[in-house]
């Protein structure tokens, strides 16, 4: 049947719904992966938004149980020029419709993906309406109009866990012998606190993989809490929305840093920017992909990174002094990695944890286990 999707600044766009039947409201956004799209449905950091595939067949190689990132799909809605409803792939275990259906997420397909991709480039991403059915469209884009948007809004208590709990599932894939990092004076495997403010299954794998015993927290957790834990390290996760809207987490991390190594990721680098006094700002409608071009300005090497984010650092709020940039964007220069310059405090913007993308910048996992142990 029939199905729409209406943004705020009155273009419709019409296609064939494939997924569940009813209408949800979010951000549209674009993502140039080529694959992965199992991930992206299930990455906690996409809560609030509707997102548009790039690529123009999606669902050729189904789905399956594994390769999840949270426990159900955040999505709000998901648009593709054509989706393949006859999966050809030896781990698959159900269609990506079959799927779509089960976990209630309302999808179109027929829709013109690169007209989408091209208006939100020019205009900027922008609250939108999916549905299923026959629907005034003019109604459409009024539900549109008034819906919540990302800006001042703490998506990340609807994501985070509800309470404590360990996590020992290793990657399914081995870890190259040269990124380990193994220190034999410290017995015994490093102890991580991961805040889950949206974390994905990936990060946690990958610290279990690098020889850490892990335990993920809510975003709620208080200092007190995670230093009672006697952690050797903190790892701050990716999440969804508006990062100045997450005061509560903001506060507590402010007050870890200094005590214990902290490794920030997504969003877990914006809150850190904000904990050091500093400030974040919307892009026009970020990055999102698994190919984004970042350069490590330690090594001058540049790698192929995976991203999902709105918001960015502003570096220029930050006191240089105290804090540097480690990593920028190829595309258009802005923050994608930073460093205490006294603390052992660093972030990234993008996803070390390559779920789904390249696995370039899996080393950073190394880096952080190197700084728990140096500190232990």
């Amino acid at each position: 049947m029939k199905g729409f999707l209406a943004l705020e600044d009155g273009r419709v766009f019409q296609g064939l719904s494939f997924g569940a039947d009813g209408i949800a409201e979010g951000e549209v956004v674009f993502n140039t992966s080529m694959a992965g799209y199992q991930e992206i449905l299930t990455d906690p950091s996409y809560n609030g938004q509707i997102v548009t595939m790039t690529y123009p067949l999606i669902g050729n190689y189904g789905t399956n149980k594994e390769d999840v990132e949270s426990a159900q799909p955040r999505v709000k809605g998901f648009v593709v020029r054509e989706f393949s409803p006859y999966p050809s792939n030896y781990r698959s275990t159900q269609s990506l419709q079959e799927y779509l259906e089960e976990k209630a997420i309302v999808a179109l397909s027929e829709i013109d993906t690169r007209a989408v991709t091209k208006h939100i480039r020019e205009a900027g991403a922008m609250k939108a309406v999916i549905a299923a059915g026959d629907q005034d469209t003019d109604e459409l884009v009024d539900r549109a109009k008034a819906s919540q948007g990302l800006v001042g809004r703490d998506l990340v208590c609807e994501v985070t866990c509800e309470k404590q709990y360990d996590w020992d599932q290793p990657c399914a894939w081995a870890i190259p012998e040269d990124l380990l990092v193994r220190d034999r004076n410290i017995a015994g495997s490093l102890k991580v606190v991961a805040y889950d403010f949206g974390v994905k299954y990936n990060m946690l794998r990958y610290l279990v993989s690098f020889g850490c015993e892990v335990t993920v927290v809510p975003a709620s957790t208080s200092a007190d809490e995670v230093l009672a834990m006697s952690p050797d390290g903190i790892l701050l996760s990716n999440g969804p929305g508006d990062p100045e809207a997450v005061t509560y987490a903001i506060e507590q991390i402010a007050v870890l840093l200094g005590t214990k190594p902290v490794f920030g990721i997504c969003l877990g680098h914006q809150l850190l920017g904000l904990a050091m006094a500093g400030r974040t700002y919307k892009l026009k409608f970020g990055h999102r992909g698994a190919n984004q071009p970042v350069k490590d300005l330690s090594t001058g090497k540049v790698e192929i990174t995976s991203q999902n984010h709105s918001f960015c650092v502003d570096f220029d709020s930050l006191d240089a002094s105290q804090v540097e940039i480690t990593h920028i964007n190829l595309n258009d220069n802005t923050v994608e990695g930073l460093r205490h310059k006294h603390l052992p405090v660093f972030s990234v913007q993008y996803h070390p944890e390559a779920s789904a993308g390249p696995h370039d910048a899996q080393y950073l996992f190394g880096r952080f286990v190197e700084m728990m142990q140096t500190h232990a």
